[in-house]
Parts: structure tokens; sequence; C-alpha cells
């Protein structure tokens, strides 16, 4: 082929700077390594049906959603690397989930046994 035909590293590099993709791909160690977090977060939450852990296992399957809901939009969902403007609305949204949650568990005194 031709070197007209042929795109260079630099016409690859501005194209997908162009389509909004900068470079920043993880190695798939990264992944599996998320991978076995979130596995390990999982067990963790399940594991809380088998053991009575009172009136913290509430509180306790909160932080742990929350744990999990930020590494996968951070993650798999590659918000790290978008604009800060979308990072806040999903936060948004996680926040208001936690407070609608809260609201629901509060109107059936869940918290009071």
């Amino acid at each position: 082929m031709s070197a007209l035909t042929e795109p260079t590293a630099e016409h690859v590099q501005a194209d997908d700077h162009a389509h909004g993709h900068d470079g920043h791909v993880p190695s798939d160690r990264h992944f599996i390594v998320i991978a076995l977090w979130l596995a390990l977060l999982t067990a963790l939450e399940t594991s809380t049906y088998w053991i009575d852990l009172g009136g913290f296992a509430t509180p306790l399957l909160l932080i742990m959603m929350t744990i999990k809901f930020i590494m996968i939009v951070l993650v798999f969902m590659h918000l790290k690397y978008d604009h800060k403007l979308l990072s806040v609305f999903f936060y948004m949204g996680l926040v208001l989930a936690i407070v609608v949650y809260s609201v629901f568990l509060a109107t059936f005194q869940f918290f009071d046994r």
C-alpha cells in the first residue's frame, strides 16, 4: 500500500482523540483485579444473610453497595476519563438512591429493630 492510504500513528491517535478516545485503556490484569474485588464484596454482602450483624448490617450493606457502585462506574464505564459533569450526575444518582432507600427503611421503622 502507498503511504497516502495507510494511516500513521499520528493519524490514528488524532482520530481516537476526536472520537472521544484518549488512549487510557487499562490492562486485562487491571480488569481482573477489579472483578476479584467486586466478587469479594459480593461474597461479603451475601454473607450478611447467614451472619447476624444486628443493627450494623444495613449500614454495612450500604457502604459495600457504594464501594461497588463507584468501582463499576469508574472502571467499567470509564467515567474517570470522561467529563467531570458526567461524574457529578452519576454521584447525584447514587446519593439520591441512598436517601430514597434510607427514607423507605425509616418509614417502615426498619432501623428500630
